[in-house]
C-alpha cells in the first residue's frame, strides 16, 4: 500500500507519499481499499499540530473516506469482504488502504457513489446534529447560514430546507451565493459587498433569523448575533476564519437568545445509539434525493498537496475529494 505519511506535523510540506506494509486487521477492525477520501478543515489543522486531537506519530491524515472491505478482523459480524462502506475515523484516509474500526463503518447501498460517500458523514452529521438536535429547528422558521458555500454550509442549507425552514445563505462571492441559491437557499447575502446586519434586517422584515448556523467565527459573529430573532439559537459550529470571536454576554440576555455549542464528534461518542439512528436517517434522505453532497472537484490522491493549497485559498465550494484509480 501507499499513503501520505505525516512524520512531523509542521504543515502540508512535511507530508510524504510512501510505500508501507499493508496491515492486517485486528479484532474489531477491517481493512479498507480506499476509493475516495474527502478533504476537511480538520485535515489541514491536524498536519499543523493545531487540531484538538493529536494522533501519535507517524500518522496518515484523512479523516473521512469510502471504499471496499478487503479483510475483517476477529469478531466483526456486521461487515464482510467485498462490502462498500464509508468511514470517518479521524485519520488514515489519504492512502490506498487503511485499517478502520468496524464500529465506525457505515454500509453503503449499492447506488451510493464512493465520491459522494466520502464527502457525506462529517458535513451532514454535523448539520443534522446542529439543526435537528441542538437547535430544535421547526418548519417555517428562518435559518441564516454563514460560510454557506463550504462543505458544512451546503449541507446545512439542504437539511434546513428538508425540514421546511426558510434559508438565508451568506457567502463571500457572488459565485458562491449563486451556488447556494441553486441548492435551495431562499435568499443570499454577499457579505463582501453588502452590510450583513442591514441585509439580514431587510430579508427578515426586521425580525431576524430564528437560527444562525456559524462554522466561520471571526468578524461576522457579533453582527450576526446582534441580528438574531427573539428566542433565537446561535449555533457555534466552528472557526474556519481562524479567529474565535468573543461575544458580549448582554446580547443573549437582551434577545432571550441561546448560544448553542455543536460538537458532533463528542455527541457520536457520548450517544452512539442516537448517532447511529441519525446516520441511518441521513442515508435514507440521500436515497430520497433530499440531500446530496456538493462536490467542488475530484483530484487524484497523488495531488494531495495541491488539494490542500486549493482548500487553504478558501476557493472550495462544497467538498474536495481525492480519488484512487
Amino acid at each position: 500500500m501507499h499513503a501520505w505519511l505525516c512524520e512531523n506535523p509542521t504543515g502540508i510540506d512535511a507530508l510524504n507519499w510512501k510505500e508501507l506494509p499493508t496491515p492486517a486487521p485486528k479484532a474489531g477492525e477491517v481493512l479498507i481499499a480506499i476509493k475516495a477520501a474527502s478533504l476537511n478543515f480538520p485535515d489541514i489543522l491536524i498536519v499543523q499540530n493545531k487540531y484538538q486531537t493529536k494522533p501519535a506519530l507517524p500518522f496518515v491524515p484523512g479523516s473521512e473516506y469510502a471504499g471496499v472491505i478487503e479483510a475483517v478482523g476477529e469478531g466483526v459480524k456486521h461487515l464482510k469482504v467485498g462490502q462498500s462502506v464509508a468511514c470517518l475515523s479521524g485519520t488514515g484516509g489519504f492512502g490506498t488502504h487503511t485499517i478502520a474500526p468496524a464500529a465506525l463503518c457505515i454500509p453503503l447501498p449499492p447506488d451510493f457513489p464512493f465520491v459522494d460517500a466520502a464527502a457525506f458523514i462529517m458535513i451532514y452529521a454535523t448539520s443534522h446534529h446542529a439543526l435537528v438536535d441542538r437547535a430544535q429547528l421547526k418548519a417555517g422558521e428562518t435559518v441564516l447560514v454563514l460560510g454557506a458555500a463550504g462543505g458544512v454550509g451546503t449541507s446545512a442549507i439542504q437539511i434546513a430546507k428538508a425540514m421546511g425552514a426558510r434559508v438565508i445563505a451568506a457567502a463571500s462571492t457572488q459565485e458562491k451565493c449563486d451556488l447556494c441559491k441553486k441548492i435551495g437557499a431562499d435568499a443570499t447575502i454577499n457579505y463582501t459587498t453588502e452590510n450583513l446586519r442591514d441585509a439580514i434586517k431587510a430579508l427578515t422584515d426586521g425580525k431576524g433569523p430564528d437560527v444562525i448556523y456559524d462554522p466561520v467565527g471571526g468578524d461576522f459573529a457579533e453582527p450576526a448575533f446582534r441580528s438574531i430573532a427573539w428566542r433565537g439559537r446561535y449555533l457555534v459550529v466552528g472557526f474556519a476564519s481562524g479567529t474565535i470571536p468573543a461575544l458580549p454576554l448582554n446580547l443573549p440576555l437582551l434577545k432571550v437568545a441561546s448560544i448553542v455549542g455543536v460538537f458532533w464528534g463528542a455527541f457520536a461518542k457520548a450517544e452512539p445509539k442516537a448517532n447511529a439512528a441519525m446516520l441511518g436517517e441521513l442515508v435514507q434522505w440521500y436515497g430520497q434525493g433530499k440531500i446530496k453532497p456538493v462536490i467542488d472537484r475530484t483530484m487524484p490522491m497523488s495531488e494531495l498537496k495541491a488539494a490542500y493549497a486549493h482548500m487553504g485559498s478558501r476557493g472550495v465550494m462544497g467538498k474536495l475529494v481525492m480519488v484512487n484509480p
